[in-house]
């Protein structure tokens, strides 16, 4: 059975997203599978400081940190590199560029080697950017008519815009218009703050119940205005493929 998702507004490896880490590896191996991708192009010293607030994050939860340093496509198609995802508990993408990470990961041995794992039961979880990359498409948010890119596509029918209790501030409800898609939930996730599933609901295989977490609010973009996510919201996830 495929393990459990998370799509986190931000906070990841951090104390107040402990009890949703610790989720996530409940009843699993306790391997912390992390993969900092979408801040290699801030260079070694960004990603250094996730490698230490991922180390810090393992201890605290009495789990063995394993770091998979993907800086470009070439190590995402690396065996050695790749190899260390197998055995996870939790695969966590955390945050920075999501293009880049979509980009880097897409149809490479890295993402197939996720797949497998997550299918196999592990948990998964993206942060920030690591969110966005996990849908389908990544939208680019700060200008939304110049479009977006593929993302990784474990989520199908969304579009992820995390921080949103701090972009809505500058963010009017009409400028996120050009992401609304026929088919498409556009979903805002406040800091601090996860929609997570356990697995799909009654109605099909592939949809999954979402429900929102942590210390802010979930949102879902209508045509209209946004609306509170209070209740679970049925997302489509691949896991059959």
């Amino acid at each position: 059975m495929s393990g459990k998702i998370a799509l986190v507004g931000s906070g990841e490896y951090l104390p107040i997203m402990q009890d949703l880490e610790a989720w996530l590896l409940e009843d699993r191996p306790r391997t912390y599978v992390q993969i900092a991708t979408a801040a290699a192009p801030e260079g070694e010293r960004s990603l250094a400081r996730w490698h230490q607030l991922g180390k810090d994050a393992a201890q605290r939860l009495d789990a063995q940190q394993v770091v998979i340093d993907i800086k470009n496509r070439k190590d995402a198609d690396d065996p050695e590199i790749i190899g260390a995802i197998a055995g996870a508990g939790l695969i966590y993408l955390s945050g920075g560029n999501p293009h880049f990470l979509a980009k880097t990961l897409r149809d490479t041995l890295a993402w197939k080697t996720i797949l497998e794992q997550w299918r196999g039961g592990a948990s998964i979880a993206g942060c920030s950017a690591g969110a966005m990359a996990l849908c389908g498409y990544v939208p680019n948010f700060r200008h939304p008519k110049e479009g977006g890119d593929s993302g990784l596509g474990l989520i199908l029918n969304a579009r992820v815009i995390p921080h949103f209790d701090r972009y809505s501030r500058f963010i009017p409800d009409f400028a996120l218009k050009p992401l609304l898609t026929d088919g498409q939930k556009i979903i805002g996730i406040d800091e601090n703050t996860a929609l997570t599933s356990s697995g799909p609901g009654e109605n099909h295989a592939r949809a999954w119940d979402f429900r929102s977490v942590g210390e802010g609010s979930s949102w879902r973009i209508e045509s209209d205005r946004k609306y509170r996510i209070n209740s679970p919201i049925e997302l489509l996830v691949d896991s059959l493929g």
